[in-house]
């Protein structure tokens, strides 16, 4: 065999041989063990790892038991090996190369348990008169 042709066929194991990138978001929050959402798919209870393909800006909505309920944005950025040039090296790269993004979320405590039963309901008859007040449709007989 040739020169040429044993650098033809070394080139052409090591792309063979390279893994592909991978990409994976670990989300964690405070508390632990909510339900996570990622563009409106259930990807686990935190802590969590998912695979994800693009970079870019996500739906995120999280919910557990006695925690006011969370929707937010958060972006998975690209870092400098995936942009055009350098990710031919980083998708060829024996053993592969692995990004890994991070993301955590705070949940509040749920109003009804952070407060005791008389302020809770003292609070709901409150907001539900506001409510009423905001949606009382005039009568038309002008009593």
């Amino acid at each position: 065999m040739t020169r040429a042709g044993l650098i033809v066929v070394s080139a052409g194991c090591l792309v063979a041989l390279g893994a592909c990138a991978q990409r994976r978001i670990e989300i964690t929050s405070q508390p632990p063990g909510a339900t996570v959402w990622v563009n409106d798919l259930e990807v686990g209870r935190t802590p969590v790892t998912a695979t994800f393909v693009h970079y870019g800006t996500y739906d995120v909505r999280l919910a557990r038991e006695g925690c006011e309920p969370l929707s937010t944005s958060a972006r998975a950025a690209a870092p400098w090996y995936e942009y055009v040039g350098p990710d031919l090296v980083a998708e060829a790269w024996p053993g592969g190369v692995t990004t890994t993004v991070r993301w955590h979320f705070t949940l509040e405590p749920a109003r009804e348990v952070s407060q005791d039963r008389g302020a809770f309901e003292a609070g709901l008859i409150e907001r539900a008169g506001a409510l009423r007040s905001r949606l009382a449709v005039p009568h038309a007989g002008g009593e």
